[in-house]
């Protein structure tokens, strides 16, 4: 595409406007999967530790340590290590759907530590009283170490969001589409700054955006 004869709001109608909404697509569904998987493993890591509600250490140990070898490999790097079985999952290593499979491994493990510290923070005299009453394991889990547990996980969520907005970013880099597809071949490799600098601003705005939204259901639900 031919950018010298668009203005600056041609171009934003017709480039940056659709690559926001893409890249707001991916944020939210990749978070939603993120999420899902990372309460599994959250939940998992805290039930089967030493101590825990369903002590098994040899599960806890080997979920441990996929978490940690997740967790080490920088995004970039994981998205393409694992291009195979992104293509077995979707059939496609390229574009926004593509991305969603890398996307969501990256995030999930990192959701899965925030889970488990929040869990690990509940006052274990709240446990000890639960289970007092005669409740079951399920009914602590969820009734009372959860239920607790909620502030500190949707201020740890927000950070894995903001976390994802970044990594899409990168994901442009290699087909998935977006802002950072955008900056990346109209504003860097076309040397259009304006467009790079556009793409940073609205970039530090939806940071922002998902940083309020968050702080703010961390104090309604504290």
């Amino acid at each position: 595409m031919a950018l010298a004869n668009y203005s600056l709001e041609q171009i934003f109608q017709i480039l940056i406007l659709p690559a926001v909404w893409v890249t707001l697509r991916m944020v939210f569904l990749s978070g939603i999967f993120a999420t899902i998987l990372g309460f599994v493993i959250g939940i998992v890591l805290v039930l089967t530790e030493k101590g825990g509600l369903c002590e098994n250490i040899v599960v806890n140990r080997i979920l441990d340590v996929i978490v940690n070898v997740v967790r080490s490999f920088p995004f970039i790097i994981l998205m393409i290590s694992i291009i195979p079985f992104t293509r077995l999952i979707v059939g496609t290593s390229i574009g926004e759907t593509a991305a969603l499979v890398p996307l969501t491994v990256a995030a999930a493990p990192f959701i899965g530590r925030i889970i488990q510290n929040a869990l690990k923070e509940v006052n274990p005299e709240l446990i000890e009283a639960a289970q007092s009453f005669g409740a079951s394991k399920a009914q602590i889990m969820f009734r009372v170490m959860l239920k607790e547990a909620v502030p500190a996980i949707v201020s740890g969520i927000t950070l894995a969001i903001i976390n994802l907005l970044s990594c899409t970013a990168m994901a442009g880099a290699v087909g998935a589409g977006g802002l950072g597809a955008v900056a990346l071949t109209y504003g860097y490799q076309n040397f259009n700054e304006t467009i790079m600098y556009s793409i940073c601003v609205i970039l530090v705005i939806l940071v922002a955006i998902f940083q309020y939204l968050g702080d703010f259901l961390y104090k309604k639900l504290k």
